[in-house]
């Protein structure tokens, strides 16, 4: 609706999961960083959390085109885990490419097991990455995760488990004990700076085309303060602002615009530990990692 009218070649601030449109904060990089270690080294498990909308599925969608292009991995993404055990397994089974699904729980497993193999002696790895992991509501499906990564080697892992999740899926796995011994890596995702911010939104403009500056610069103070820094709350934000500069036909995106729109929206005030600046978390039990730039890992 308003692309043409700014200039632009396609919408910049959709909240879709579009890794053309990534922006690689410090933090976005380390974590993209530690996954694509575990997953090259043929380690165990990795765990990502974040603060609701910071860019977990974002994250995960460039990993998966990532390994696609290297072509030595064959990934399985769960992106719904509101699942039984059964209909969990039969899942990853299903998306490995197998032939008939067993439904008795111990063909799944000799299936799975020999599916994990052949993709061994073939050269490929096996990669497994839940989303939303936090709305797991079948704790038993946990502990299939943990008998997962029971197939290795003497020196490494036939299977690497990504699991992403909101805050509370820590609080979860960190209660397992026996899944927290197979972690080798973790990350907290936070909302962006004040700086960074602006460097998002100016990145998504010119990925969607801008050739000039659409919003003013006291404009990205004010969409710092009410998104507090977090990605979908300031697509939303700016979406909107796009809109609104369009019917009135403004040159330029200015404070008042977004302060505006906020007074619409009424946006919530996230809960103190989603604004809370945390340091990266390595789970307790894993050895440290020494990140390397990515690309270099």
């Amino acid at each position: 609706m308003y692309t043409s009218y700014w200039g632009l070649t396609e919408k910049p601030f959709e909240n879709t999961p579009d890794p053309k449109f990534i922006y690689y904060s410090q933090q976005h990089e380390e974590a993209m960083a530690r996954m694509l270690y575990v997953v090259r080294e043929h380690k165990g498990a990795a765990l990502l959390t974040g603060e609701y909308g910071c860019g977990k599925t974002l994250l995960s969608r460039v990993l998966r085109k990532e390994l696609q292009q290297e072509n030595k991995y064959q990934s399985v993404f769960i992106l719904d885990p509101h699942l039984t055990v059964r209909e969990f397994l039969r899942e990853i089974i299903y998306q490995m490419g197998s032939g008939p699904i067993p439904k008795n729980k111990i063909d799944i497993s000799h299936a799975l097991n020999k599916l994990i193999l052949t993709n061994h002696n073939a050269g490929k790895h096996t990669v497994l990455v839940v989303d939303e992991a936090q709305s797991i509501d079948n704790l038993d499906i946990f502990e299939e995760i943990r008998l997962l990564l029971n197939y290795q080697l003497d020196t490494a892992f036939l299977l690497t488990v990504i699991l992403l999740g909101a805050p509370e899926l820590k609080q979860v796995v960190m209660g397992m004990q026996h899944l927290v011994q197979r972690m080798a890596a973790g990350y907290h995702l936070n909302g962006l700076s004040e700086t960074e911010t602006k460097d998002y939104i100016n990145h998504r403009l010119n990925i969607a085309g801008a050739s000039k500056q659409l919003f003013a610069e006291d404009s990205f103070h004010e969409v710092y303060v009410h998104s507090y820094g977090v990605p979908r709350r300031i697509n939303t934000i700016c979406d909107l602002a796009l809109l609104m500069g369009f019917s009135n036909s403004q040159a330029v995106i200015d404070r008042k615009t977004i302060k505006d729109i906020n007074d619409d929206m009424d946006l919530p005030k996230p809960d103190a530990g989603d604004v809370e600046h945390m340091s990266s978390l390595i789970v307790q039990g894993a050895p440290g990692i020494n990140v390397v730039p990515r690309g270099r890992v």
